[in-house]
């Protein structure tokens, strides 16, 4: 099954600027709807309002870390199969439950390795 370029996609980070460069790698690579939340808090509440295709989130935020929100979102029935991609360093024991994690820095062509086995072929 093809991957559909408009599937909501939520971007998880409290910093504004790798916000801005998921955005832009997610962009590089095709994808249109792009919504963002500035901690795990905030993407609750989006992922109550909105049903997503997908998940990328910062593993380290503050006052909910990606870890935390990853808890929330494996523990809600209607959002448990949500794909969730975890962003951190190489050494992040914050991972286990995402369905794939990613080290930064990373590139766009590292991205879409992430998310072909994930989503699937795009």
């Amino acid at each position: 099954m093809a991957v559909s370029m408009s599937m909501p996609i939520l971007i998880v980070d409290d910093y504004n600027t790798m916000i801005r460069i998921l955005r832009n790698l997610l962009r590089q690579l095709g994808f249109t709807q792009i919504d963002e939340a500035c901690d795990g808090a905030a993407a609750l509440a989006k992922m109550r309002a909105k049903d997503y295709a997908l998940v990328i989130s910062d593993s380290h935020m503050a006052p909910m870390s990606g870890a935390e929100l990853l808890q929330h979102v494996r523990a809600d029935a209607r959002t448990r199969a949500t794909p969730f991609v975890m962003v951190g360093d190489e050494h992040d024991d914050a991972f286990a439950d995402a369905s794939a994690s990613l080290a930064k820095p990373f590139s766009a062509q590292m991205l879409k390795n992430k998310l072909v086995p994930v989503l699937g072929a795009f």
